[in-house]
């Protein structure tokens, strides 16, 4: 049972950016840092480990002369992020 969680997804940060890109189309770094209240370090590296997986996509820009990062999640990370929320809902099923 616990083999269909995904380990991409247990650090409670990596759960929180999942579930705000899986909700919204797009969020850039400052805002994502702002709402889950993590460091910049923090976030950025919990954004790397799912840049590695493909699970998001990275867009840089700048606005104005200010640099802009944006964040969404992929098809790959959109499935996997449901598959692991599916696997949390069959566990709390089963201990009822």
């Amino acid at each position: 049972m616990l083999e269909q969680f995904n380990k991409a997804f247990e650090s409670r940060i990596r759960l929180q950016i999942m579930s705000v890109l899986a909700a919204n189309e797009s969020y850039d770094f400052s805002s994502l840092k702002d709402l889950l209240e993590v460091t910049d370090g923090n976030l950025a590296s919990h954004l790397k480990a799912l840049e590695k997986e493909e699970y998001i996509s990275v867009n840089k820009s700048f606005i104005g002369r200010k640099p802009n990062t944006r964040y969404e999640a992929t098809q790959r990370g959109i499935e996997a992020f449901k598959k692991h929320l599916e696997s949390l809902e069959k566990l709390i099923k089963q201990q009822k």
